[in-house]
């Protein structure tokens, strides 16, 4: 079947996630620094969270450019990775509310582990429908990236009982690591 209605729910899903955490931000009560200061984390926790979002929304959007089809597999796997990133706006609001503190950081770190695990699943589903010499397998290759996210949020959860600075710098580290443009898809898409 064709991919378009699969692409078109999971940009509304997305839009729909980012626009949840948007209205989760409250406007502080004064007008000084003082009542700004006490939104930072909310609006930390948002940043890193809009960003990760925005970094699943792109490598979906190329994942799905590399393929001309799917199907009922690919379908689950898809409302797998959906379900964990539509978990993104709790995890954010109760780690932001309660300043980072361990479990709340230690679920935005399972949460993400479970996004990243569910993209895995996804890239493979696409990856049996098409072969292993699809642009798709080509471009993903070992998938060196993705497997290393895993493994630092898998490290981060419980590091967030020990030090949640050192988990949540891990987070950061990850995103940036995704934010610097991975350009596999498109190089393989143009030869």
């Amino acid at each position: 079947m064709g991919k378009g209605r699969l692409e078109a729910f999971s940009d509304g899903v997305i839009a729909i996630i980012i626009t949840i955490m948007v209205l989760e931000l409250k406007v502080p009560h004064g007008t000084d620094f003082a009542a700004l200061q006490l939104a930072y984390p909310v609006f930390l926790s948002y940043i890193l969270s809009f960003v990760y979002t925005g970094i699943y929304w792109n490598n979906h959007h190329h994942m799905l450019h590399a393929v001309q089809k799917i199907n009922g597999s690919v379908l689950w796997a898809n409302l797998h990775l959906l379900f964990w990133l539509s978990l993104i706006p709790f995890a954010t609001g109760w780690m932001g509310e309660n300043h980072f503190a361990e479990l709340p950081t230690a679920l935005y770190g399972v949460v993400l582990l479970m996004a990243g695990i569910a993209y895995y699943i996804l890239s493979r589903s696409l990856i049996r429908m098409h072969g292993d010499n699809s642009q798709l397998a080509q471009a993903i290759g070992n998938d060196v990236k993705g497997k290393l996210s895993v493994a630092a949020y898998a490290i981060a959860i419980p590091l967030s009982f020990a030090n949640r600075w050192l988990a949540l710098g891990m987070y950061v580290l990850v995103a940036i690591m995704w934010l610097i443009p991975d350009s596999r898809i498109e190089k393989v898409i143009r030869n």
